[in-house]
């Protein structure tokens, strides 16, 4: 789906991830980026995505948009259902239903001394994302990575309000999956045997 037509927000406040599981903090040797990740639904890790798939593409993002610098910084990334998403969304962008990823960027200028900066929380439906990835022929950790990516862009600042920042966004997704290893998320899949011909 392209950048433009992807369902995320961006209101500047945070998802009260604190009332959520205890997240799994994520420690891969990398003193810039700690990823907590909330399984709220274990059909995420019951399909693959555990917090080492989330970690990479969040530090992938990350990295690609050149935003870690010097500072550590935090993201926290909530894996929960469609029914949760549907209440977030209801909430903070007033439409009552669920889609794929959310974002929710915090407005913090810095973080006090010794402190990771707090970047925000990304959140994904498992219900959605299984189904867009099922649509697309696409495996599920192959989906979820890219809109852990998508969600960190945002994160980050980045958008998909106009043409040339759709482009922009689009682009820097593209190399940030290539850099994982992962397919193009903008190239349609490729037809299944015996459709169409």
């Amino acid at each position: 789906m392209p950048a433009e037509k992807m369902d995320d927000s961006e209101p500047a406040h945070s998802t009260d991830l604190a009332q959520a599981p205890a997240p799994e903090p994520v420690d891969d040797g990398s003193p810039h980026v700690e990823v907590d990740v909330v399984h709220e639904v274990d059909q995420w890790r019951d399909n693959g995505v555990d917090r080492s798939l989330v970690a990479r593409a969040v530090k992938a993002a990350i990295a690609a948009a050149g935003s870690a610098g010097d500072d550590p910084c935090e993201i926290a990334v909530l894996l929960t259902s469609d029914a949760q998403v549907r209440d977030l969304n209801g909430k903070w962008r007033g439409q009552e239903r669920p889609t794929n990823v959310l974002s929710f960027p915090l407005a913090a200028d810095g973080a006090p001394p010794g402190e990771p900066r707090l970047l925000g929380d990304v959140v994904l439906a498992f219900e959605t994302v299984l189904d867009e990835a099922g649509a697309k022929g696409l495996p599920l950790g192959d989906h979820a990575s890219h809109l852990v990516v998508h969600g960190v862009l945002h994160l980050l600042g980045f958008d998909h309000q106009s043409d040339a920042e759709a482009d922009g966004m689009e682009e820097l997704e593209r190399r940030v999956m290539a850099s994982l290893g992962l397919a193009d998320p903008y190239v349609p899949a490729p037809a299944l045997l015996g459709e169409g011909a």
